[in-house]
């Protein structure tokens, strides 16, 4: 059985991308793992149009990936999920995206699921699906990334409690872009100590290539005992 989850953030540009990009690599070097980021939205044009989710899994992917089997949806809007669909005249159908996860985990020993957003950005505003339906139909686990700055506190305890509500398990937190000061360090203190949740800290790095250079064993707090969820 495959070791499947979702990488969810408290919000937009937190660093979900990056993240489950570090965690692609990880469990590459310990079988076959897929990222798969079901909707994607904000096309870049620097000449040759393409989107930055999935071309950045690419960049430091250590095997070749299919891009029909990393992304279902794709709009060239950067903007929330129903309404970069509505632009286009689109729906997205959660039901083909579960389909879709339910395929690699049947091809592949990990798969990453990246979500859009925060949990709560609609994905079908006529039937009033967001994120977290999606999240709890596809029976995952979820590791969350969130910031070290100042509001991440409360940012993080409403995720974790909106989490909770829906009987979403957590797997533990990713602290993204520790800088090392005395607040990061006691925001991230009052996070675990008041969710009681395993976390891993990711260093802000000067540029995205030195992903390359983080120890994979930063994450064997979350995934270091873990075989099959």
């Amino acid at each position: 059985m495959a070791l499947g989850f979702w990488v969810i953030g408290t919000d937009t540009n937190v660093g979900k991308t990056f993240v489950t990009t570090w965690l692609m690599r990880y469990f590459q070097s310990k079988g076959t793992a897929i990222p798969y980021k079901p909707v994607q939205t904000g096309m870049i044009d620097d000449g040759t149009p393409y989107y930055g989710d999935t071309y950045f899994y690419r960049q430091f992917s250590q095997t070749e990936l299919d891009g029909r089997q990393v992304n279902t949806y794709s709009f060239p809007t950067p903007a929330s999920p129903h309404y970069a669909a509505r632009l286009e005249g689109q729906t997205i159908e959660g039901e083909r995206i579960l389909r879709q996860i339910k395929r690699l985990t049947s091809r592949y020993d990990h798969v990453i699921c990246e979500g859009a957003g925060g949990l709560y950005v609609p994905l079908d505003e006529k039937r009033g699906y967001c994120f977290q339906h999606l999240v709890k139909d596809s029976k995952l686990p979820v590791v969350l990334v969130t910031r070290t700055s100042l509001g991440t506190i409360n940012h993080t305890l409403l995720t974790v409690e909106a989490l909770r509500a829906c009987g979403i398990p957590i797997i533990g937190i990713v602290f993204n872009g520790f800088e090392g000061t005395e607040l990061e360090k006691d925001n991230r203190a009052t996070i675990c100590r008041l969710t009681g949740l395993h976390s891993v800290t990711l260093p802000k790095l000067s540029e995205a290539r030195e992903l390359e250079k983080l120890d994979p064993g930063l994450a064997d707090p979350l995934f270091g005992e873990m075989s099959v969820l």
